[in-house]
């Protein structure tokens, strides 16, 4: 059973454009370079031909695994959302509890996760464990670095802005 992707129409473009380019540019590029090794005579040695053989089979790879995405994905609109407990596209802000150092994390699809720019995947441990909380709450999180207490200092929607890379 797939799990459905939760994304943006921003993400899915990107997936979308990502695919394009490996069909129509890279994958091309690559079965015209193993036709070139595959001129150079003995493939046992031929460094040019296994090279091009391991790069198309990993645009091959990439390629499904951007297929199966693209097919559980499910477009939101997170600015058509409540946002009174945190859920896909809310911004939290919050406080570590023993430090006092705040963050400010907006929960995204996976595609378009970037956690030094603030955004982080609903999919992530973090997300996870904030997804359903209102403002006020506190909450204990299990995370790779450890365990850590925030209190939610707020739950909002704002828009989202991604690079553009």
């Amino acid at each position: 059973m797939q799990k459905v992707q939760p994304m943006t129409l921003f993400g899915y473009n990107k997936l979308q454009a990502e695919v394009k380019d490996l069909k129509e540019v890279k994958r091309p590029g690559i079965v015209k370079a193993i036709e070139e090794a595959l001129e150079h005579g003995d493939l046992k040695e031929n460094a040019e031909y296994h090279a091009a053989k391991e790069a198309q089979k990993n645009i091959d790879n990439r390629l499904a695994e951007l297929v199966d995405i693209l097919g559980n994905s499910q477009i939101v609109d997170p600015s058509e959302l409540e946002h009174a407990r945190v859920s896909f596209g809310s911004t939290v802000l919050m406080t570590d509890m023993d430090s006092d150092e705040e963050f400010t994390y907006t929960i995204v699809g996976g595609c378009e996760s970037n956690p030094d720019k603030g955004l982080i995947s609903f999919n992530s441990p973090l997300a996870k464990q904030l997804l359903g909380k209102k403002e006020g709450d506190e909450v204990k999180v299990k995370l790779p670095s450890g365990k850590k207490e925030f209190e939610i200092d707020e739950v909002k929607y704002e828009e989202i802005v991604f690079d553009c890379d």
